[in-house]
């Protein structure tokens, strides 16, 4: 069984001159925890996920008595949300072709611990994106068909 046959072919992607307030609203409005980022040929150039939101926007606090630094988050998502994507954004992808195995994709999520993949064509454009669930769902399929 090829990626691309059970890959979600609607995703949703961003481009990396988007800005990260932009990535909140997509995100909220979605419901979705990450997505690829594509430069202007439509060619994925990185990641971002939810985590690599919190991340960012993390208050930082120091404090001795030398020195203290305090800042709130309400100071802190007003300028960094105008910030392009590619300030964030994971750079070195792994990505799946759509011909790729389903061998492949599991061996790739679980080797490194990702949730989600992107899938590109033969261009490095985006064209599907596969999560953990996806993969688990053929493997059932496959041993329950094997059972019958």
């Amino acid at each position: 069984m090829k990626v691309k046959d059970f890959m979600i072919k609607d995703v949703y992607t961003l481009n990396e001159s988007d800005t990260i307030k932009t990535l909140l609203e997509t995100l909220s409005k979605n419901k979705i925890g990450g997505l690829p980022i594509e430069n202007e040929n439509s060619q994925l150039v990185g990641i971002v996920s939810d985590g690599d939101v919190l991340r960012y926007l993390n208050p930082k606090t120091y404090s001795s008595y030398l020195m203290f630094y305090k800042e709130d988050i309400e100071e802190i998502i007003p300028n960094k949300s105008k910030l392009e994507l590619k300030t964030i954004m994971k750079k070195h992808v792994i990505a799946l072709k759509e011909d790729d195995s389903l061998e492949t994709a599991l061996k790739i999520l679980s080797q490194h611990h990702f949730k989600k993949l992107p899938v590109v064509n033969k261009a490095n454009q985006i064209v599907g994106i596969i999560s953990r669930g996806d993969v688990i769902r053929k493997i059932t399929d496959k041993l329950l068909h094997a059972i019958d």
